[in-house]
Formats: structure tokens, sequence, C-alpha cells
């Protein structure tokens, strides 16, 4: 099992520089890493640390945010995409995860829906042509992300299906996705195709597998059984120490 550490939480603790936290991925064994939004980053420091221990890096985030649902922001999305792609490159990150924002309540969803889709149908373009991907992912708004317009996984495969370009994948995240109360083998079987990336974390409370309600065992052996090869992104907000949580989170995703 190939793991990726979001090292925005993960040694957040116990390594206050950044670039350090991929070093200390190394000594435990991880073998790629994700980070959230990359303006406040010391992109050299990063480089040399991902050419120092040979780690991936699976994804970071369109940096700043922008509200995919209204065209309006649209030229500025893509011209920030535009360098987030370039970033990409330069650290050799495989995706650019682009988050969409909250749903406004000033036009219908339908209008939203079509703004969102066609700000994916061009990043896509944009991704494939940098051979790198873009991903969209569901977040929940039980909890984490109140208002946020895209909460359901279902919702982020037909959108997916609608663009239906290589450069565009999913970003599965099943904490999110049980947070709203959806059935992993429900949402997932016959759409596995469109998932780029997976992330973990538990529920309720957002920390390490183990921690809380879900069945892990059965999650993973759900993946295999649906032909997900890629990495685990480990998105959680360890409880303990970082070695002591990857320690319970390697027990719990591979027993």
């Amino acid at each position: 099992m190939r793991l990726s550490a979001c090292i925005e939480w993960l040694f957040a603790n116990e390594v206050p520089d950044f670039a350090d936290r991929i070093r200390a991925c190394a000594r435990a064994g991880i073998q790629a890493i994700e980070f959230h939004l990359w303006r406040d980053k010391q992109l050299d420091a990063i480089a040399a640390a991902l050419d120092e221990t040979g780690i991936e890096l699976v994804a970071l985030i369109n940096d700043p945010r922008r509200h995919l649902t209204k065209r309006e922001t649209h030229v500025d999305f893509f011209a920030d995409f535009a360098e987030a792609l370039q970033v990409a490159q330069r650290l050799n990150a495989a995706a650019v995860l682009a988050t969409i924002g909250p749903a406004p309540n000033d036009r219908p969803r339908s209008e939203q829906r079509a703004a969102v889709v066609e700000a994916f149908s061009q990043a896509a373009r944009m991704a494939h042509a940098a051979g790198k991907v873009v991903f969209i992912e569901a977040l929940n708004s039980v909890v984490d992300h109140p208002g946020f317009f895209l909460t359901s996984t279902a919702e982020a495969l037909d959108i997916a299906d609608e663009v239906n370009h290589p450069g565009l994948k999913v970003l599965y995240d099943f904490y999110h996705s049980i947070m709203m109360g959806e059935d992993p083998r429900s949402v997932l079987t016959g759409r596995m195709h469109r998932v780029g990336h997976v992330q973990v974390a538990d529920a309720p409370g957002r920390h390490e597998p183990g921690s809380g309600k879900i069945d892990w065992p059965a999650q993973m052996r759900l993946l295999a059984e649906l032909g997900y090869t890629g990495a685990i992104g480990l998105e959680y907000k360890p409880r303990s120490s970082t070695k002591e949580s990857l320690e319970m989170t390697r027990s719990v995703l591979q027993s």
C-alpha cells in the first residue's frame, strides 16, 4: 500500500520547517506527499527535499482559491491555474486540485453548475496539455465546509462524466463522503475510472484511521475490488504524535 502524507498536518507539530517534513516522511517510510496552498511555501526548499528523498508529490491546491460557480471569476482562475501548473511542473506534481467554493444565493443552482462544468472543461484541457491532471472534490458541509457548492460524490462524478476529458479526475475523500451520509460502495461502483486519488481520515473527528467509526479494512477491500491502484492520501489531523498515528494507520488500513 503506497501512502501519501498530507504534510500540512502530518509532522506539523514535530517539524516546524515545511521542507523538512518531506525528509521526516522519508525516514518514516512514506513514499509520497501532498499539501494545500503553494504561494506561502518555500518552493526551492521543497524541490530540494523532494529531489533529495525521491518522494513523489501527488498534488497541491490551486492558489488562491476561486469561486468557480461564478463565471466572472473564471478569467482570474485560469490565470492562477496556469501558474499552479507551472509549480506542478517545477515540483513534478501529478495533479492540481481546484476547489469550487461556496454556492452563492443570488443565482440558480443550474447556472452555478454550468459555470463549474465550464471551468473544469477548460482546466482539464490546460492540465492535460501540461501533462497533469486537475482534481475535483466533493467536501462535507456538515462540519468543515458549510455552504460549499459540491457536497455529493455522485455529482462530482457526474461533472467528470459531462466534461469527459482525461485531464479531469475526481479526488475521493472517505471522510467527506461518509460525513455526508454516503455509502462508498454505492457511489463508487462502476465509476472508479473517474477517480484519480483517494484520501482517508476517520469520522467523526478527522483524525487517523482507527480513531473513529469507519470500517477501514472493509473500505480498503472495496478499493481493491474496484481496481484502485493509486496512493492512499493521509489527510488527517493526528491526535498524538505523527509517528504513533502512522503506526495506527498502517495497522488499521493493512489489516
